[in-house]
């Protein structure tokens, strides 16, 4: 099993900047809180069906749920005995899931709904825990940025204004494609949170991202910006390289480009989408109703787990943990630009962003089909989904993929065992109100598919 409990996380340099917004005063207390909490858990273990588990994960900061479930002794107060393995891309950890070497995994959230809806691999997958909100960027190469910056409002101190909108990034795109020089930009999966964020930020601005289509499975139809799949590790790599000028992915690799002196983000998903749902947990339909209780227990871990990443002072000591090879393995300075509420874009100029990594916050955990059915509608917008479907289909799809009864019934459990507070349970059916927290200001109401779909400039029409 990889597990790091035993080996010394002090050691791992923790910059004093850290400590502003999320205190470091209180570790040794933490760390005595969690030794204490272990040894006296309240919590009844479930009859579990499968105690041995195998879970995948991508190395990214946002698979801190399971890290901190595992170190912390979550899984282990459930009666769950869990190896927890990175994997090499999305594809994979998707596969090995489905052909069962996996028992779940940190997944992009459009993948277990394009299992689902039919587009790449099928397969009946199910989430009930939402990982994460936000924790993406988009970069651009140094060379890109001189371009744009001229294009960007600034403030009285002459620093960029955020966010920045990709009309900046427009007659840049020209001046490239003018000159033969065709504009790509990386991403991590076709059905990834990233690949509709960074065409949602190029379509807002008029800029075409393609068309997915049988002949064309690229999704590069119409495109004025050629998009590839880059694995989330290289591309600060493939950007230095030049094979791209810029891309969408999760940390830390935004900020590695910063450190080394690469690139610049220009903004981050939660511009794009504010308190974006981003990864989820996802195990097959047939696991889960094979081992129900193992569902449940393996639920309030990791619900535990996010609550914990969002409790002011913590944040220090995830850092840590994240930073060891086992985990994502990048510097931990690297990890805490973004980690501990503060997000870098030129080299210098960092800025507070105590949002752009939030595990529990604003029920975070919780996979409201809303959510889902956003990324239903992105997949139909630019072809993923070939032909139009009826504003039913999408509900019903969304709720044979999202789970919030298991949720739920690890949540109630929490609620008894001192765990968490009733307050932690959305009142919900399932749905969060319509907003209009985008970059353009367009309203998104999950439950009018149809008319979002319709509601746009660029993309398929219904």
């Amino acid at each position: 099993m990889i597990s790091i409990k035993n080996q010394a996380i002090k050691a791992i340099a923790i910059p004093a900047f850290l400590c502003t917004l999320y205190s470091c005063g209180g570790n040794t207390a933490n760390d005595s809180a969690s030794t204490s909490e272990s040894a006296t858990s309240s919590t009844v273990q479930l009859d579990i069906e499968k105690p041995q588990l195998t879970f995948g994960f991508i190395k990214l900061t946002d698979m801190a749920p399971l890290a901190i479930a595992k170190e912390l002794g979550y899984f282990e107060d459930e009666g769950l005995f869990v190896t927890i393995e990175a994997q090499s891309n999305w594809k994979n950890i998707l596969d090995r899931v489905i052909d069962g070497q996996l028992d779940g995994a940190h997944m992009l959230a459009g993948q277990p709904i394009a299992a689902g809806a039919g587009f790449g691999r099928q397969a009946e997958l199910v989430t009930a825990f939402s990982m994460d909100l936000n924790g993406n960027g988009i970069t651009v190469s140094n060379e890109v940025w001189g371009k744009m910056k001229p294009n960007v409002p600034k403030d009285a101190e002459g620093k960029p204004i955020h966010p920045i909108k990709a009309d900046a990034l427009a007659p840049v795109i020209k001046e490239f494609n003018n000159a033969g020089k065709t504009f790509k930009m990386g991403m991590v999966f076709p059905v990834s949170t990233h690949n509709y964020e960074l065409r949602y930020w190029l379509s807002a601005a008029g800029i075409h991202p393609g068309f997915y289509t049988a002949d064309n499975i690229q999704g590069q139809v119409d495109a004025e910006v050629l998009l590839s799949v880059t694995p989330p590790p290289q591309m600060p790599a493939t950007l230095e390289a030049g094979t791209i000028y810029g891309y969408c992915v999760g940390e830390p690799w935004n900020q590695q480009a910063v450190f080394k002196g690469i690139g610049v983000p220009v903004t981050t998903n939660n511009d794009v989408w504010k308190n974006n749902p981003e990864k989820v947990f996802v195990m097959t339909k047939k696991f889960m109703e094979e081992n129900p209780n193992t569902a449940i227990a393996v639920t309030k871990a990791l619900i535990r787990a996010g609550k914990w990443l969002d409790t002011p002072g913590n944040r220090p000591k995830a850092v840590g943990i994240l930073a060891n090879s086992a985990y994502v393995g990048a510097d931990s300075v690297v990890i805490a630009n973004s980690m501990t509420g503060t997000f870098e874009y030129e080299k210098g100029d960092k800025r507070p962003s105590p949002d752009f990594n939030v595990f529990f916050r604003y029920h975070a955990t919780y996979p409201f089909y809303s959510d889902g059915i956003w990324f239903l509608t992105q997949m139909r917008r630019w072809g993923q989904i070939p032909e139009s479907k009826p504003a039913a289909w999408y509900a019903e799809t969304i709720k044979d993929i999202y789970r919030p009864d298991i949720w739920m019934k690890a949540a109630e459990l929490l609620v008894k065992e001192g765990h968490l507070e009733p307050a932690d349970i959305p009142d919900t059916d399932g749905y969060k109100a319509p907003t209009t927290a985008f970059i353009d200001g367009n309203s998104y109401d999950g439950k009018d598919p149809i008319g979002y779909i319709n509601s746009f400039k660029i993309g398929n029409k219904d």
